[in-house]
């Protein structure tokens, strides 16, 4: 049985491969053999993500016609990325591109800091700020005045209370969306509403197309599910989605879901366009896929003249394709543990069935003090703070990491709270490894790919600001410098992708 999960066409491989030309070659570099350099191109696109893990490459003689080289040069190319461990082959099922066994997902880079290690510590792990006050306290006081009716009944509502229900249902009518509180499901966060959905849809075993990068607390959800992942590649920079490649992994991949962020990428910060997100419901509704799109950064516009597209569920007027999740951790506070699903009511019902076999349902406290805001205009109020933060955080630290390390490459986004920053080279995971020896947490890339891709990336939040923004900088410079020099992890750290 062929291990390979996508395919990679030729045209669409030496476009990538071109793309890299323009990339500067470094100080005193010499041209290596055009087979070493292929082998090279074909690498760096791997570890990048921007060819996925388990991709089928062209044949040698159809790769051969569009790099217009010789079919000894792809042959000995590919042989070089199997001896390398990048790629596997098999008798009649082709060659898929791979990571060795030596580069592992990092263990660590987006759990909590302890609180004992905030001091001395700059935590850019988690993309969370603190709660916008005095909105928090305001809503809990709310939430615990309305709370005695509530409290003479059993406590369990598995859909989520009736009033935060249709308050949900009718912001989503407000966006232009129709919606009708049957259609709406509260949970326990957004994690909690995406593992739901994973365990009704997607068995184990059952194939989830996801971007890559993606959200790596949710690739980790789905892969501890039983899921096999199917990674597509984002198009460059900030561009949103790439077409081409959602088409073809949907056609020939046909998996039961897809996993997409379309308002403000985590981690690339990209906003898909309208017409990316007409394209991909229609692909997904002709391929049978159930697209389960997350909206938690939607509310995070941090320019002050930004359009926001319409929501991927208002190309899907019938809603048998897009499952929209929610959630107040991102737009208001983390340790509010309130999201929500909208879907068709059928679903909804199945989602609320099977969660007796779960968590019975969301604390109703919690239920209360979202209601609150909603209802009394303090959530507009918070959201308000939490853009004016961000914005300063994010302006504070693009100027910090320009200063500190004009190497390193990035888009800045137009809302969310992350930048995705490619390392100048540099191994993300030595760089996470080394930055907390010398006192600053920042996840690697890897662990946003799928098997290892993304290597030469790190993840930069906008949690600080200010002067923990240039101290953050300066102390990812130092670990850059170390890795740079072997000083931090040994001799191999010469080499900018040995694990």
């Amino acid at each position: 049985m062929a291990q390979w999960t996508s395919a990679m066409g030729s045209t669409q491989l030496a476009r990538l491969l071109a793309s890299q030309q323009d990339r500067p070659a470094g100080t005193g570099a010499r041209r290596p053999p055009a087979y070493r350099a292929l082998a090279d191109g074909i690498r760096l696109l791997v570890l990048e993500g921007r060819v996925p893990v388990a991709a089928r490459l062209p044949a040698e003689r159809e790769l051969a016609v569009a790099l217009a080289v010789s079919r000894t040069t792809v042959a000995a190319a590919y042989e070089a990325l199997r001896t390398e461990g990048f790629l596997e082959s098999r008798r009649g099922a082709g060659s898929w591109t791979a990571v060795p066994a030596g580069n592992p997902l990092p263990a660590r880079g987006l759990e909590p800091l302890p609180p004992e290690a905030l001091g001395s510590m700059i935590d850019l792990g988690c993309a969370a700020l603190p709660a916008p006050e005095p909105w928090l306290t305001r809503s809990v006081q709310g939430a615990l005045e309305a709370l005695p009716p509530y409290a003479h009944t059993h406590g369990d509502y598995p859909a989520g209370l009736p009033a935060l229900r249709e308050m949900l249902a009718e912001r989503y009518t407000a966006r232009g969306i129709p919606t009708m509180p049957e259609q709406i499901m509260v949970t326990t966060g957004a994690m909690g509403a995406i593992d739901a959905i994973c365990h009704l849809f997607a068995g184990r075993g059952e194939r989830i197309a996801v971007e890559s990068p993606s959200y790596a607390n949710i690739l980790q959800l789905m892969r501890e599910a039983g899921a096999r992942l199917v990674p597509v590649a984002m198009a460059e920079g900030l561009q949103g989605w790439d077409m081409d490649r959602w088409r073809q992994v949907l056609r020939d991949a046909a998996p039961r879901l897809a996993y997409v962020v379309a308002d403000f990428h985590n981690p690339t910060g990209a906003l898909a366009g309208e017409d990316q997100r007409r394209q991909l419901v229609e692909a997904a509704r002709s391929a049978g896929t159930v697209l389960v799109v997350d909206e938690t950064m939607s509310e995070l516009g941090l320019d002050p003249d930004l359009t926001m597209p319409r929501p991927v569920c208002g190309f899907d007027p019938g809603g048998s394709t897009v499952i929209t999740v929610g959630s107040a951790s991102k737009a208001f506070w983390a340790g509010m543990r309130i999201g929500w699903v909208r879907a068709a009511p059928d679903v909804i019902r199945s989602l609320v069935a099977a969660r007796a076999y779960a968590d019975l349902g969301t604390p109703v406290l919690e239920q209360l003090a979202v209601n609150w805001l909603l209802n009394t205009g303090g959530w507009e109020s918070a959201v308000n703070v939490r853009r004016a933060q961000a914005r300063e955080n994010r302006d504070a630290l693009v100027a910090a990491v320009r200063r500190e390390l004009p190497g390193w490459e990035f888009e800045v986004p137009s809302g969310g709270l992350t930048l995705w920053v490619r390392t100048g080279g540099l191994s993300g995971s030595r760089l996470a490894e080394v930055g907390e020896r010398v006192g600053v947490r920042v996840p690697s890339g890897p662990r946003f790919g799928v098997d290892g891709a993304f290597e030469g990336y790190v993840r930069l939040p906008f949690t600080v600001g200010g002067a923990v923004a240039d101290e953050a900088a300066a102390r990812l410079a130092a670990a850059a410098r170390l890795v740079e020099t072997g000083a931090g992890t040994g001799a191999q750290a010469a080499h900018p992708f040995v694990a």
